[in-house]
């Protein structure tokens, strides 16, 4: 099994470090040039990373790639409530992608528009329920949904996007998740 990513991808890391004990080779690409976008166009029409190739199969997205790889090695599949968790944190990531994206491309994301304040809602309503969730301990385990809310507050912090002193709960599920191994060997800043 061959992952393609980044290594700053929120998406990328959080299957590194699912699968931390599982022998997966990771490949990592420039997505934005050169052969690896051409590789990128080849092997997922989304456009997007990451993505698996195991043999004949390609899986295009994190949350495929993560329910592959429990099938494939028969782990223990994440509940129904485990999934709604995991829109809640995918649909944050998607509008900060979005927005750190946007203002690479220099396009002012403080401004009062439709898209952008929708984008700021959502964060800040999400993030208050992921606080909600973390006191109520749901994230007390390290499981998939842990892994994927490490790697979201972690990216938050790389790329300065979030202000964190409203969440103090995430932010010690943070600090206290921050020397795994598994943390520190897929480090974006590294």
């Amino acid at each position: 099994m061959i992952l393609y990513g980044s290594t700053t991808s929120p998406f990328v890391r959080r299957i590194r470090m699912f699968t931390h004990s599982i022998p997966v080779d990771f490949v990592v690409m420039d997505i934005f040039a050169g052969e690896d976008r051409k590789v990128l166009i080849a092997k997922n029409p989304t456009l997007k990373v990451p993505f698996l190739v195991d043999n004949d199969v390609n899986i295009f997205d994190s949350r495929v790639i993560h329910r592959y790889i429990t099938d494939k090695f028969e782990l223990t599949p994440i509940t129904w409530q485990q999934e709604n968790t995991l829109t809640l944190i995918d649909s944050i990531s998607d509008s900060l992608v979005s927005m750190f994206l946007l203002s690479r491309s220099e396009i002012d994301t403080s401004e009062d528009k439709m898209f952008f304040n929708l984008q700021r809602q959502r964060t800040d309503t999400v993030f208050a329920e992921l606080e909600k969730q973390c006191v109520a301990g749901d994230f007390n385990e390290w499981h998939y949904p842990s892994i994927c809310l490490y790697c979201l507050i972690d990216w938050a912090h790389f790329r300065p996007l979030v202000d964190f002193t409203a969440f103090p709960t995430l932010l010690e599920f943070y600090k206290n998740n921050s020397n795994r191994e598994e943390v520190i060997e897929t480090d974006p800043r590294d």
